[in-house]
């Protein structure tokens, strides 16, 4: 399987995810249990990936995400004109 990469990341909500999930109080586990029962298949190990952009992230990963964490996927999605600088 190819690998993707956009500027040597695997995704491009890492720091924005972790930030907000900070913010918000909200654990890894919690994250993930939030996210299972949306019926996204994620554990507390992958959102620690992600956050490491060491995982890719689907849309509709994110899309759910957005939903547990209560912000708008633009707002998550923004960072990656940083790279385009």
């Amino acid at each position: 399987m190819k690998k993707i990469e956009f500027y040597e990341k695997k995704n491009i909500i890492a720091e924005r995810l972790k930030q907000v999930r900070k913010e918000k109080h909200i654990t890894q586990s919690e994250l993930a249990a939030r996210l299972q029962v949306l019926n996204v298949n994620i554990d507390q190990q992958m959102i620690s990936k992600i956050e490491k952009n060491d995982r890719q992230v689907t849309d509709y990963e994110v899309a759910c995400i957005c939903e547990c964490l209560k912000i708008e996927p633009a707002w998550m999605l923004q960072d990656y004109r940083r790279f385009l600088e």
